[in-house]
């Protein structure tokens, strides 16, 4: 390992602002790592190696270098979100290949942060399903490359597990930051609604979809999070120390018929156990999800393509994309009302005023083969998803903030993981009980790919 891929965000931006490391030859070490890898694990659609060069020499020259708290940090962005001067393709044919004029909010961010971009990551097309892949590539799990790294901010998750940067930009609509974090053993945490600056696609699917970090430790999570919504600190600030919390530890599936495996279910008892040691009171407790949760989940999620696909042309959408947009043009209307999701709030509030802390796990199961599920039918793609991501959407329709940490491994090696989820305004509590977790039972942050 060079000296500097593969290490976190904090050390990078400490050694960058103390002049222990210039911006370029992180940056440059960071370039020749995804030139190495990239061809197993597929993580970019696009590579920025010159672009991002030129700006690392000139972010040395920065007179508040020393006060960045990504100083010369290398980023990979999610190809649904705009950088200045290139295309957003948002993992389709169907997208122009024009370059963008203005970077996305968050990405402007970032960069007035002290981040460098390094290219833009794989994303299945309009960001439907849980699995990346498409006319662009396919993003693997680095940690099993025959296992699809999870969707849709799957080349984003791939590129920090493998080490090719420390830190991500994804989204979350239906569960497209958790689920590609707990297939490949990393922390991210989905915001609450109007915490981060959302902009995703034709009305971030009705208020629901919101950008996050993917990172490999709790710590470059909470910096870049503090990036992304705009507050001011500098890695290293020291944390509260994470109060006891109620924490209610759920095993149940929000969706009827679909099966939590027993690695995953074991992940989150363990996680309990440690929790409950470490002073927080956690008992068993079910969420009272409501029998239409599934069908409210299946509206929401193909209205959102619906209206994403609307000014693109048909025929060069693959096919899953076309039926699952054209099922949800009969829900636009019902949607935007919203009635669904204040039911949902309401029937939950209960819940969460009596708990602090939902744990659950992260997934069902462990995510599908790599393979060209872009060219299957709809129906099949619909079954694989819902079996083994049934657990993120929930968090999605209410609006309120869901951490994945990873947590223990599957049968193969590869990591699991589990979900704190928490009411609105609770990022902090939540990122506090997962550095808790990280703490208790740290995990190895990048995959053995050398």
């Amino acid at each position: 390992m060079s000296s500097w891929a593969g290490r976190t965000a904090a050390e990078i931006a400490a050694a960058v602002r103390e002049k222990r490391a210039t911006p370029h030859e992180v940056v440059a070490e960071h370039l020749a790592r995804i030139k190495r890898l990239d061809g197993r694990v597929g993580a970019f659609r696009l590579l920025r190696a010159d672009a991002a060069l030129a700006e690392a020499e000139a972010l040395a020259d920065r007179p508040d270098l020393a006060e960045l708290p990504l100083a010369g940090v290398p980023v990979a962005v999610k190809d649904n979100l705009a950088v200045r001067g290139e295309s957003t393709r948002n993992g389709s044919a169907a997208t122009p290949d024009t370059p963008a004029e203005h970077d996305h909010v968050t990405v402007a961010r970032l960069r007035a942060a002290g981040a460098v971009v390094v290219g833009l990551t794989n994303v299945p097309e309009l960001c439907v399903f849980g699995t990346t892949e498409g006319v662009h590539g396919t993003a693997r799990n680095p940690w099993d490359t025959s296992r699809t790294a999870g969707g849709s901010s799957g080349g984003s998750a791939a590129a920090v597990a493998a080490g090719m940067v420390p830190i991500a930009l994804g989204n979350d609509g239906m569960g497209s930051l958790r689920i590609p974090a707990a297939n490949c053993g990393l922390v991210t945490l989905k915001p609450g609604h109007g915490t981060v600056p959302a902009g995703i696609g034709n009305g971030d699917w009705f208020g629901m979809s919101e950008n996050g970090p993917l990172a490999t430790t709790v710590e470059d999570a909470r910096l870049m999070f503090d990036v992304l919504a705009d507050r001011h600190t500098t890695a290293g600030t020291p944390q509260p120390r994470s109060a006891a919390r109620s924490i209610a530890l759920s095993l149940r599936s929000p969706l009827p018929g679909v099966m939590v495996s027993r690695p995953y279910a074991d992940a989150a008892r363990a996680a309990a156990d440690l929790l409950t040691r470490a002073g927080h009171a956690v008992r068993p407790a079910d969420p009272p999800y409501p029998w239409w949760l599934g069908t409210t989940s299946l509206a929401h999620w193909t209205a959102g393509t619906a209206v994403d696909a609307e000014s693109l042309d048909p025929r060069r959408l693959a096919r899953r994309t076309r039926v699952h947009a054209a099922v949800g043009r009969r829900f636009v209307q019902g949607v935007r009302t919203g009635d669904r999701r204040a039911q949902l709030r309401v029937r939950l509030e209960p819940f969460f005023a009596a708990h602090d802390v939902l744990l659950t796990p992260a997934l069902a199961r462990r995510g599908p083969a790599a393979a060209p599920w872009h060219q299957r039918g709809w129906l099949r793609n619909l079954l694989a998803n819902t079996n083994y991501s049934p657990m993120t959407p929930p968090w999605n329709l209410t609006g309120w903030p869901a951490v994945s940490v990873p947590f223990g491994a599957l049968p193969n090696g590869a990591p699991c993981a589990v979900q704190l989820v928490g009411r609105p305004g609770s990022e902090t509590a939540l990122l506090e009980v997962a550095g808790q977790l990280e703490a208790l039972r740290p995990w190895q942050r990048t995959a053995p790919l050398d």
